[in-house]
């Protein structure tokens, strides 16, 4: 294995170091960290001495993992902290309500990004996590955030091969479109079994300024309790509540958050 590119900053090779660990690999050793880092295992191997002796990654035995002074870090980010105050009392209200997973999640190129997840004793298991990525199309938020974008936006998205998650996932194009004029029309979206079997999803959109919504809430519950006619009007009146409390944060109004949290 060879560095993948003479003459790169140190900076630029620390960033692939920590990004080689995610949810599937949040535990490395040397040898495997450097070659999803595309470096040599010596260069890997000074990279990593230096971030375990600044407490930003942890080593036990052989093996690395994501450090809890990179955590401390991260949880100063000031668009973080303002924004999990403001939406968090929302969430906890529809958790306290439903008891179900409530999922926050804003659009990040083609994909879901997931920045806030409530769950409990009576949630069901769900493949999605707080900072975790999924398709637009196999999910309810996903779907709540893809129905509002631009026609051009959707032609490129529809170019792009639509994977099935479970045999009820929909990846016909004219079938999603269908789904998503029916969500601008309802103000709300849903799946059936397509992300998890025998899970459905709801989820409104969050318009703060003109265009496309900023974020999309919603909850995950099994198959047998989902209820959209009681807990649609719910999500719907969480979304509203939200989108006036982070419009209302801004500076000036003059600022939109998907431009403050990117």
């Amino acid at each position: 294995m060879t560095d993948a590119a003479a003459g790169e900053s140190m900076i630029a090779r620390i960033a692939r170091v920590l990004r080689a660990f995610d949810e599937d690999h949040d535990s490395l050793t040397l040898t495997e960290l450097a070659a999803r880092a595309d470096l040599a295992v010596p260069t890997a191997h000074r990279i990593t001495r230096e971030l375990v002796s600044e407490g930003l990654l942890d080593r036990t035995g052989a093996r690395y993992s994501i450090g809890t002074g990179l955590w401390e870090q991260g949880e100063l980010a000031a668009v973080s902290l303002r924004f999990r105050e403001i939406v968090l009392p929302f969430l906890l209200t529809l958790y306290e309500v439903t008891g179900e997973n409530v999922h926050l999640a804003i659009l990040d190129g083609t994909e879901a990004l997931y920045v806030a997840r409530l769950t409990g004793p009576r949630s069901v298991p769900t493949v999605s996590r707080a900072g975790g990525r999924l398709p637009l199309h196999t999910t309810g938020v996903g779907k709540a955030l893809l129905a509002f974008q631009s026609e051009d936006f959707l032609c490129d998205f529809f170019e792009q091969p639509l994977d099935r998650a479970t045999l009820h996932s929909v990846v016909s194009e004219a079938a999603i479109r269908a789904e998503l004029a029916e969500t601008r029309r309802s103000g709300f979206s849903t799946t059936a079994q397509e992300m998890t079997l025998g899970n459905a999803s709801l989820a409104v959109p969050i318009f703060v300024a003109d265009g496309p919504p900023y974020a999309a809430v919603g909850l995950v519950a099994h198959l047998a309790r989902s209820d959209i006619r009681r807990s649609a009007p719910l999500l719907k009146e969480v979304a509203a509540g939200m989108a006036d409390a982070l419009g209302a944060s801004l500076d000036g109004g003059t600022r939109k958050w998907r431009d403050v949290f990117h």
